[in-house]
């Protein structure tokens, strides 16, 4: 076998409940079973769907800012309550609990990676929540 480079953001990584582990293209698809990386390259806040809220139910989210910076908003579990917020700096990371609702905002041209179990996961857009 011949070990080839992989881009990691041309790439998702996933990681299969079998132990294997395979670049496919990155496509985030909710019903894969198996966790994924993924990494990203990003220059706006369109580009990481900061008009979103996202939630991953069936496993925790591990979010890291590789270069730039970024803040992870957790949306409050009561109305009327305040989001909650961490910047992250380049080399920095955060776990968002399963079953949080959250989204991220730039403070600066960003590398993020993220591993995640994408079954279960859902987006709600912002003015709908």
């Amino acid at each position: 076998m011949t070990l080839t480079p992989i881009d990691l953001f041309s790439s998702f990584i996933h990681l299969r409940q079998d132990g294997q582990v395979r670049a496919e293209q990155p496509v985030f698809d909710a019903e894969r079973e198996g966790w994924q990386l993924m990494a990203f390259r990003v220059q706006t806040d369109a580009e990481v769907h900061a008009d979103h809220w996202e939630v991953h139910s069936d496993a925790d989210e591990l979010v890291s800012c590789l270069t730039g910076g970024i803040r992870l908003v957790l949306r409050p579990d009561q109305p009327g309550d305040k989001e909650e917020e961490i910047k992250l700096t380049a080399g920095t990371a955060a776990i968002v609990p399963r079953g949080r609702w959250h989204r991220m905002a730039l403070d600066a041209p960003s590398d993020i990676l993220s591993v995640t179990l994408p079954r279960g996961s859902r987006l709600e857009k912002r003015t709908e929540a």
